[in-house]
């Protein structure tokens, strides 16, 4: 076989091959921003989150303490706390 024959086989399967890897790399890069676009967007969703999931636990913490319960119970259903004498303890 003559170089020739030879360089017009391989000569345009390198081409090929050129295009080919070129194609992929730009492919991959759009695949890597668009990744990298939806991973900033689930952080900043992430952050968001976790912002509201403090303010609720504080208000969670604020309508859960003693004073509060103790304040409604007494406006709203007319409760008192029993006398000393009429506390009975329960022992499992």
């Amino acid at each position: 076989m003559s170089v020739r024959r030879i360089l017009s086989v391989v000569l345009p399967a390198l081409w090929f091959a050129v295009l080919a890897s070129a194609t992929a790399v730009v492919y991959e890069r759009y695949e890597a921003r668009v990744l990298f676009a939806r991973l900033e967007q689930l952080n900043a969703q992430r952050d968001s989150l976790d912002t509201e999931l403090g303010r609720l636990e504080l208000e969670q913490s604020t309508w859960s303490s003693n004073a509060l319960v103790e304040k409604a119970a007494s406006a709203k259903l007319h409760m008192v706390m029993p006398p000393p004498a009429d506390v009975r303890i329960v022992r499992p």
